[in-house]
């Protein structure tokens, strides 16, 4: 899939032209450098590397620093590879929002945010309730029989339980662009997104 990448800025909201106000995602979508362009014939797959996000020299290795110095550009804290472009891009182009128009659909990924170890009821979506009478008293929460013992002897795989949260790569896919702001490279999509603010993200059509 052709897309960018972009930060992820916060959330807002808009009025659409029936007064309905509509939960929205600021997103920072480019400027991004093409910084490699892979073929078929040297790589054995076509695709375009792209950089987003300056990053100081110092804290870039030398090896980066050359690519980067190769493709004429600054280094960059992101860089990630995207396939399926319509135009035939050359190293050193810039892609900016006006990738995007106003009214299509885009599939937005990153990394979830880290909830840390939570109980079934958040993780899983568990009910909690429980039998609140004839004598229990700190059950509410629990997640109850996990299996058998006799016969399986065992917990099965897969067993919704307590654990860490968070921290996975989503896609959301399908949010409509509301509203693309050229001048400061903003893209406007209706719904939430996944990640923190400031979390890097990738934007697809």
């Amino acid at each position: 899939m052709s897309g960018l990448i972009g930060r992820k800025i916060g959330m807002t909201s808009l009025y659409d032209e029936n007064g309905k106000n509509i939960p929205c995602t600021v997103i920072e979508a480019g400027p991004c450098v093409v910084t490699q362009v892979r073929t078929i014939e040297v790589d054995g797959y076509n695709a375009v590397q792209l950089g987003f996000d300056d990053k100081k020299e110092k804290h870039t290795t030398k090896a980066l620093q050359g690519h980067f110095k190769k493709a004429g550009t600054s280094a960059k804290k992101k860089v990630i590879e995207f396939q399926g472009y319509e135009e035939e891009y050359k190293i050193g182009d810039t892609l900016t929002v006006d990738f995007f128009e106003e009214g299509e659909f885009v599939d937005v990924s990153g990394i979830s945010k880290g909830k840390g170890f939570q109980g079934v009821v958040k993780r899983h979506g568990f009910s909690g309730v429980g039998q609140a009478t004839h004598g229990q008293h700190n059950r509410l929460r629990a997640p109850g029989s996990i299996g058998a013992a006799s016969y399986p002897a065992r917990v099965f795989k897969g067993m919704r339980m307590a654990g860490r949260m968070g921290g996975d790569k989503v896609k959301v896919q399908n949010l409509r662009v509301l509203k693309v702001v050229p001048e400061k490279n903003l893209l406007i999509v209706k719904g939430a997104i996944p990640g923190h603010k400031n979390a890097y993200i990738t934007i697809e059509k």
